[in-house]
């Protein structure tokens, strides 16, 4: 079929269902709505596709009468049937709902009203953030309900009343819009409730607080019930970047912050915006640990964690440390990998632009993140890097220097640079090893994100695991001790060999990279500059990119 995707960004769950649906064989184009200045304007677009089916993974805008009268138009809403509202993930979470779903429904005049084409049901764990559900069950369930709705069409059967529809949550209806006054912070009140705000703020709008005379919102939160006998809302701790907060009951860590004053301002490791330089160092939860690393045996596992995937440059000088010293032990492999919710995307664009020399710390980032790939690539250990969670450009790379790269069900690649950047983390030599060199001038040329299946069919990485979480955590030990049988792993060391043997030393790669990156960040010669500030500041589109649309 021809499918337009119509969505307000191209964001990961949109580029997920463009990834399965092309797979799938169908003929896909996008059109971003914020492009178009008037509903005449975009119904025109629409008119010149002429797609079979119009279907809406992320739409904030409304979608024009002229449009939906005329071509089936499937809204995909992040609630089950029955809820309707732009705050519903928000709501959710803050409602301590322990079920929630997502449900296609035709569009019409009134917003989330329409008949229903599929609806997809799961459990929603009691601690979890609201970046991290819609990254991962409800693009999930997205998926799911417009692979339903998809063969629903094909086969001429058509939506259901919403009245009609059984209601597989209960007390479902119409919720208002959340704005930031309703997530402020009241430190007096115990750190889990504080949690739980910030965890449905996370994202935006973010949740308010007043913080040492400054008000901050706040993201990457966790409670403990330690009692520091100091005065809700006193700093009495950090470690790293994290800060821990006294609170009527219990502490609050917060590992992000941002400044808000007329606007917010740019989400930065907590002690970068909140003073907490006299604060006495604490062991910060294990769930916010930034490494954590098991030895089983011959096989050691390093998990690193990220919050949304950006690593600053102290992180990752810390990770690659963490690295050389998981390969100090006596193992023949080290595992390599992210958490559930998150992998890597590379450097740190908002610790970079809130730099006040922005260019020398795009250039220590850069320096940092190739410590951590050189010291993956260089190992004399078998490695072995799994991709947890969605990855982008140095985050993909890096796991890539590995020797055997693999991937969770779902998760999506985006294996190329972008922001006016040549990119390094050793790409020149990590891509073209594994697929050729046509392929990875293709892969870095496109900039297209692919599926972890595609990404094993071309060879970029070796396998791909469960979808669900403790299924592929037992799925990649056992893909380990796989590669730990003699005869496999003797197998494994040669062709490890090979591919140094077949390859300049790791330092040309790094030094041809880091020569073009020099430029492009003192000289800013591909406005690396402003192409960054747009996307931190989430700038609408201006037109939708000529690679996405139909021909």
């Amino acid at each position: 079929m021809k499918i337009l995707l119509l969505v307000s960004a191209f964001n990961g769950l949109t580029q997920r269902v463009w990834c399965t649906l092309r797979e799938q064989g169908h003929e896909v184009g996008l059109e971003l709505a914020p492009a178009f200045d008037t509903p005449e304007s975009l119904t025109r677009t629409v008119e010149k596709i002429d797609p079979d089916l119009i279907l809406c993974p992320f739409l904030k805008h409304r979608v024009p009468e002229a449009v939906w009268q005329r071509w089936t138009t499937v809204i995909v809403h992040p609630g089950p049937v029955g809820d309707r509202g732009p705050s519903s993930l928000d709501h959710a979470i803050l409602d301590r709902r322990t079920r929630w779903g997502v449900t296609a429904l035709s569009a019409v005049e009134e917003m989330d009203a329409g008949p229903v084409w599929a609806t997809s049901t799961f459990e929603v764990p009691s601690s979890i953030t609201k970046s991290a559900l819609y990254n991962g069950l409800v693009a999930d369930a997205a998926v799911e309900c417009v692979e339903k709705t998809v063969r629903k069409f094909e086969s001429g059967g058509r939506a259901l009343a919403a009245d009609d529809h059984p209601r597989e949550v209960p007390r479902t209806t119409d919720l208002p819009l959340l704005r930031r006054k309703s997530f402020e912070l009241d430190w007096r009140a115990p750190a889990a409730e504080l949690a739980r705000r910030i965890a449905a703020a996370d994202g935006a709008p973010g949740a308010p607080v007043d913080l040492g005379g400054r008000t901050l919102c706040l993201f990457d939160a966790f409670a403990v019930d330690d009692d520091h006998g100091a005065s809700p809302g006193t700093v009495v701790g950090r470690n790293f970047e994290a800060v821990a907060v006294a609170c009527g009951k219990g502490t609050l860590w917060v590992g992000y912050a941002a400044e808000l004053t007329s606007k917010r301002g740019p989400k930065l490791p907590a002690s970068m915006v909140v003073d907490a330089a006299d604060a006495p160092y604490l062991p910060v939860p294990e769930a916010m640990a930034e490494s954590s690393y098991r030895r089983e045996g011959d096989i050691g596992y390093l998990t690193i964690r990220s919050y949304n995937g950006a690593m600053h440059t102290e992180q990752c000088r810390r990770l690659a440390a963490a690295v050389e010293k998981a390969l100090t032990e006596d193992t023949r492999i080290l595992v390599l990998t992210g958490t559930e919710h998150a992998f890597s995307n590379g450097i740190h664009l908002g610790v970079i632009d809130a730099a006040d020399d922005p260019a020398s710390e795009a250039w220590d980032n850069i320096c940092a993140i190739d410590e951590l790939c050189m010291a993956i690539a260089s190992a004399e250990q078998l490695t072995l890097a799994a991709y947890s969670a969605n990855a982008g450009a140095g985050g993909v790379m890096a796991a890539l220097c590995a020797d055997v790269t693999v991937a969770r069900d779902g998760v999506v690649l985006n294996p190329y640079y972008d922001m006016g950047i040549f990119g390094s983390e050793l790409h020149t030599w990590s891509v073209a090893s594994r697929v050729g060199p046509e392929r990875a001038a293709a892969l870095l040329g496109e900039k297209l994100p692919i599926s972890a299946a595609e990404a094993a069919r071309i060879g970029l990485i070796r396998a791909v695991g469960p979808r669900d979480w403790p299924s592929f955590q037992q799925w990649l030990t056992a893909v380990a001790l796989g590669y730990n049988e003699p005869i496999t792993r003797g197998r494994m060391f040669a062709a490890k060999e090979r591919r140094r043997a077949e390859a300049r030393p790791l330092s040309y790669y790094q030094t041809i990279e880091l020569a073009e990156m020099a430029r492009d960040f003192f000289d800013d010669r591909h406005g690396f500059a402003e192409q960054r500030r747009a996307f931190l500041r989430k700038s609408a589109a201006a037109e939708t990119p000529a690679k996405l649309r139909f021909a």
